[in-house]
């Protein structure tokens, strides 16, 4: 591995290439990335940097986003087939419809989008944001929000909108097991709950602490005396790790099993990404008419949380 590693190093290197990772992704990813985010995190670094290719270690629309915020540059993903649940719970012609059929609303896409469906967007949110870009529309805006129906609900209970939702889920925070959950709550009876809103509101309603990856994990590291149980996808159990040594980080069980790891993030390896850095493939492509469209709302949502301090 070793070896491998520094091969990925010399050749980014050679090709003015930048690495960047999810949190999700496998530890040995987010240790040779050379920028390791969440979704707004990635898209903010992939907005500035001068690199020429930006390799993506994640999921295909986090390559897009990339490749939508430069067209000019090489967009490279370790493996094609590494989708999203999320993503493909909302196709672009049955959001359109969807929204056609509730005309006069606002729409709010989460970035675990395609690009078709940010084309029809008029901002672009992450979990990092998507409150407080809620909450920067009047109260009386009629907003449609997409796709996850879990953060959607999350966010009209904790803002008081009806925003009206697209039934879109993730298929791993969709797994939690509240069950489990207060097993592990009587097991390690001071623990937090640290949630993703991205989980349902049973599972929320355990949670001590709600909020994006790097929400909890800048919660994790501001209070690391604490024990936690963690109730997102496990790759971010790494970076917790890291920052916090000393501090205990229990994943939270799956209904089935006893780790909650994406199976689309994992498709990306050291082998992968090295292969994909040599031969400059796979490489993102976006269509130029809906590459024009969807980068609006990424601009809305980048210009919103620059001047909201996020």
């Amino acid at each position: 591995m070793e070896n491998l590693v520094e091969a990925i190093k010399q050749l980014k290197k050679e090709k003015n290439a930048l690495i960047m990772g999810h949190y999700y992704q496998r530890s040995e990813i987010q240790d040779v990335a050379d920028y390791v985010g969440d979704s707004l995190a990635l898209a903010q670094q992939a907005a500035k940097t001068e690199a020429d290719i930006i390799v993506m270690c994640g999921v295909h629309f986090m390559g897009e986003t990339a490749k939508v915020l430069c067209p000019e540059k090489k967009v490279l993903v370790p493996d094609m087939q590494a989708g999203c649940s999320l993503a493909d719970s909302c196709p672009a012609d049955a959001f359109e419809q969807f929204i056609n059929e509730h005309p006069g609303h606002t729409v709010l896409s989460y970035v675990n989008t395609t690009a078709a469906v940010k084309a029809l967007t008029d901002v672009v949110v992450t979990s990092s944001n998507a409150r407080q870009i809620v909450e920067s529309f009047p109260r009386e805006e009629k907003i449609i929000f997409g796709p996850d129906r879990n953060l959607g609900s999350y966010i009209n209970a904790v803002t008081g909108r009806n925003m009206l939702l697209w039934n879109g889920a993730c298929h791993v925070h969709e797994q939690f097991s509240v069950e489990k959950i207060m097993e592990l709550k009587r097991q390690y009876p001071d623990a937090l709950v640290l949630a993703h809103p991205e989980c349902p509101q049973a599972v929320l309603a355990q949670a001590d602490v709600v909020g994006s990856t790097a929400a909890l994990l800048k919660y994790a590291i501001a209070h690391s005396e604490n024990t936690y149980i963690v109730a997102t996808e496990a790759g971010i159990l790494h970076e917790m790790r890291k920052r916090c040594p000393q501090t205990t980080f229990i994943p939270a069980p799956p209904a089935a099993g006893t780790c909650n790891e994406c199976n689309y993030m994992r498709l990306n390896t050291l082998e992968k990404l090295y292969q994909c850095l040599r031969d400059e493939s796979p490489e993102i492509t976006v269509d130029p008419a809906i590459a024009a469209k969807a980068v609006k709302p990424i601009h809305r949502m980048l210009e919103i949380s620059a001047r909201l301090g996020l």
